[in-house]
This record gives structure tokens, sequence and C-alpha cells, in this order.
């Protein structure tokens, strides 16, 4: 399965929509999460082509930091976005990870564990 296979990007989709409102994941930690063939620049990639139905905003990088600032119109528009739900930054833009980052049900941060959906 390759970045471009619809299933691929669905998988992420699935994920993304489940994180909830206040909440963040990073882009690695999907790659975690999803396993093999999946790694955070993919997933940028597979995010950058999310539909409205996809909360983009929730998914950051590993310093707990907003990628798109110079990217989107207006200009921080994910920070605004997660604000807006309650995600707390600090004056060098970086939110909490030990607070705001979420994992799906019964998953651990476990790089030995196999992928649990699908």
């Amino acid at each position: 399965m390759t970045v471009n296979d619809p299933l691929y990007r669905e998988r992420v989709y699935f994920i993304v929509r489940q994180i909830p409102l206040g909440m963040v994941m990073t882009y690695g930690q999907l790659a975690i999460v999803l396993g093999e063939g999946y790694t955070a620049r993919t997933i940028g990639y597979v995010m950058h082509g999310a539909d409205d139905g996809v909360p983009w905003q929730r998914v950051i990088n590993s310093q707990g930091k907003c990628s798109t600032g110079r990217l989107t119109i207006p200009m921080n528009l994910q920070q605004e976005l997660l604000e807006a739900e309650g995600v707390i930054f600090d004056a060098n833009g970086k939110c909490d990870l030990g607070k705001f980052q979420w994992w799906p049900a019964n998953f651990e941060n476990d790089d030995s564990q196999p992928s649990l959906l699908f």
C-alpha cells in the first residue's frame, strides 16, 4: 500500500476523526499507531490533502507545535483552531503534550505493539 492509495489515506483519516475535541496527536504518533509503511512524513503528506470532514488541525509536530503556521491563510489558523478547542500554547507556540496528547484506547506507546486498526 502506498501513500496515494485511498485505503492508506483512509486509515489515517479514520484515526484523526477519533481525536477528541481539545486533544492532539503528532504525525509520528499516528505513524506508530498505524504501523509498518507509515512515517511522520507520509502522515503529513496525507493530512495536507484532508477534506472538511477530517479535523486536520488536531495533528501537530513532535515538539507540540503547529507545522502549518506559514502554510495556511490566515497565518496560524491551526493554532487558532486548537486554541478555540481549549488547547493552550505557550509564548513559543508549543502545547504541553503531556496534557493534550491523545492515544487511542488500549494503545500504549510501544513500538513493538502491532498496529491497532485494520
